[in-house]
């Protein structure tokens, strides 16, 4: 018997689209977006057709994002459930294909003042729109993002592929986290990772709702119960996101609580609060209250109605969002580099933020630049961590506080480099840069190593029984995949922390990473996984499918020293700039001229450094003679047990190897 009535899969689909359609019109006329422009208006079409295909690529790429995370996380390849979560992803992105398609369309025709046609000036303005301009450009990426994904979608069965899939997903993401009000304004970095962490909460929060009503067909009370909490765990999370980057992104776009009182674009936001309230409180119901009571008679009626609330909710957030992206903001979100003005400095021409005061010593500590995606990074990191010990702790078992020291201390210093000065001014100071990069790659890497975080995993995750894999399955797989056993292993680890280094900083990565927001943000993970590998490799607890010995690993160690230095040493005695067109194009009138600053930061990676590669040596020579000890003391504990037997052996071989050339020199 089923669990849930066959009507909820009918009318969650319609309480959500009747919801967001509401709740789009009533936000556009409260915006005011959906009043008739004095100059250029592009209909009542555009007006009302622009905002309800972005509004549709919104849901579309939730429902997308939302089914595959529940797939992949909650539910076995094994059952039915699993297909029909995989086809709910891939009609979603079909829709998000089509959505994408009319929304470029609108887009075009909306900025153009272009009425629309299909004749051959009308193409030819179009396709000029999204290969030269930058918003067409976004437009096109997600449009092609959409297609394939949606080509992932019906072909993939396997759950490795469907992970395949979540990635691409994921992905379709990027460009409209970079299409929003403030994404090319002063603080473009900090409102690109507000609106990325926004779009992939609601999607996963959204979206995994809408797979559990569609996967629900079929299921007893006690499986239903089942996947129910696993989404709860992953809405919990969602909700911490969306609240968040809400706060930030809103924050940003009004900066007043005048404005916020007092205009269209205000209203419209304590709207969203009002329903992320509701949608707060629904949580504290399902996990408090109606969890626990799915299993029982009342088990579905409870689950009808507050998944129907929810989804209308949900709806109505998402109408408001969409009216959101057409109302004009409180504030001017105009980057400095668009104003014209003649006032403009060649940093925020650069960078789109204005130039930071002088470096002083005290700007170490009162300067910071605060990254929303990092924090909660950092955040969920130590909330996991500490989860996983406590988790330890009650069933009885122990685990070492000098582990959870390490992996809050590479947190707190993750948050800091991403947070703090250096984040403030590593766009301006090629030193500040440098001594951040250092600071990614060597010594937060073989702080959190230390804090062995897969161990732990591994010893708090509980085994699931049913096909579906959690984390402690992913982990198992993800650390026995032949990709895994080739950038473990230690050789090859090495030549990428140490390699990185001249590729990064003598091609044009560089550029891209300093002008480019994507560019940044690669930067940052891949200094912190390449260095991160290479501490696995040398000193860590974790296990890898293949270690050096201990000789080797101190061998290996020095040359990368050796390969550090000689960078350092290139870069202190350089006579040109590596960045020439960047950081020395600041117009700082303060601090070190770009090519002193340039000679510091080779000294920062001559220098400073090396402290981390001689910290990895010590602890290796440490662990290097605790190995020796503890196997001297395997065979102290094996001769006693055997009463040396071992070793009175060995002195009877050597007493009658005496005794045999003692007769043989007699003759």
């Amino acid at each position: 018997m089923e669990a849930v009535p066959r009507s909820l899969r009918i009318l969650a689909p319609a309480a959500l689209l009747a919801a967001t359609l509401i709740s789009l019109v009533i936000g556009l006329a409260i915006g005011g977006a959906a009043a008739e422009r004095t100059l250029a208006d592009p209909g009542t079409v555009v007006r009302y057709g622009l905002p309800a295909a972005r509004t549709l690529v919104n849901v579309s790429m939730a429902v997308l994002i939302g089914a595959l995370v529940t797939a992949v996380w909650a539910l076995a390849p094994e059952r039915k459930e699993w297909r029909t979560a995989l086809d709910l992803a891939a009609g979603a992105a079909a829709v998000l294909t089509v959505a994408s398609a009319a929304t470029i369309i609108f887009t075009y025709v909306d900025v153009s003042a272009q009425p629309f046609s299909g004749d051959a000036a009308f193409g030819a303005g179009l396709a000029q729109f999204v290969t030269q301009l930058e918003l067409g450009q976004l437009w096109l990426i997600e449009l092609l993002l959409a297609a394939a994904t949606t080509v992932l979608c019906f072909a993939v069965r396997d759950r490795r592929w469907a992970l395949v899939a979540l990635v691409a997903a994921l992905a379709t993401t990027l460009p409209l986290a970079q299409q929003g009000h403030a994404a090319g304004a002063s603080g473009h970095a900090q409102a690109v990772n507000s609106l990325l962490v926004h779009l992939i909460g609601a999607s996963v929060w959204l979206g995994g709702l809408v797979a559990l009503v569609v996967v629900s067909r079929g299921m007893d009370r006690g499986r239903l119960a089942t996947v129910t909490a696993r989404y709860s765990t992953l809405a919990l999370l969602a909700f911490i996101g969306v609240a968040a980057s809400g706060v930030v992104s809103a924050w940003q776009r009004i900066g007043s609580f005048d404005a916020l009182f007092g205009s269209g674009y205000g209203a419209l936001v304590l709207l969203k609060v009002a329903a992320l309230l509701g949608l707060g409180i629904a949580g504290v119901v399902w996990r408090r209250a109606a969890i626990p009571r799915l299993g029982g008679p009342r088990g579905a009626r409870i689950f009808t109605w507050l998944v129907l609330a929810e989804l209308a909710v949900m709806g109505a957030a998402s109408g408001f969002a969409g009216a959101l992206g057409r109302t004009a903001t409180p504030l001017a979100l105009e980057s400095a580099r668009d104003t014209g003005s003649p006032t403009v400095s060649p940093a925020e021409w650069l960078t789109g933020d204005p130039l930071p005061p002088e470096l002083t010593a005290g700007s170490y500590v009162t300067v910071w630049k605060f990254d929303l995606a990092w924090i909660l990074v950092c955040v969920f990191g130590a909330i996991f961590y500490l989860g996983g010990v406590i988790r330890l702790h009650r069933r009885g078992d122990r685990w070492p506080i000098g582990r959870t020291v390490a992996w809050l201390a590479g947190l707190a210093m993750l948050f800091y480099t991403t947070n703090g000065a250096l984040n403030a001014y590593e766009q301006y100071l090629f030193s500040v840069h440098m001594l951040g990069h250092m600071m990614l790659t060597m010594l937060i890497p073989l702080v959190l190593v230390l804090g062995a975080p897969v161990t732990l995993a591994l010893r708090a995750a509980e085994k699931r029984s049913d096909g579906s894999w959690g984390p402690r399955e992913w982990i198992l797989w993800l650390v026995q995949t032949p990709y895994s056993k080739v950038i473990t292993h230690p050789a090859v680890a090495a030549v990428v922390f140490a390699g990185s280094l001249w590729v990064f900083y003598f091609t044009p990565i560089a550029r891209w990473a300093a002008s480019e927001h994507l560019g940044h943000q690669w930067m940052i993970i891949h200094f912190l996984i390449s260095g991160y590998l290479f501490s696995l490799s040398m000193i860590g607890i974790d296990p890898v499918p293949y270690r050096f010995p201990y000789p080797l690993r101190i061998v290996i160690l020095f040359a990368t020293m050796a390969a550090h230095a000689f960078f350092g040493v290139t870069i202190m005695t350089g006579q040109g700039l590596l960045l020439a067109d960047w950081y020395g194009a600041m117009g700082r009138t303060w601090g070190a001229t770009p090519l002193e600053d340039q000679r510091t930061g080779g000294g920062i990676a001559w220098g400073i450094g090396e402290l981390p590669t001689l910290a990895l040596a010590l602890i290796v020579a440490i662990q290097w003679s605790r190995s020796d000890d503890r196997e001297q003391k395997r065979k102290d504990r094996a001769a006693d047990r055997s009463g040396d037997a071992e070793l009175r052996a060995y002195n009877e071989m050597l007493a009658k190897q005496a005794e045999r050339d003692q007769r043989q020199v007699r003759r």
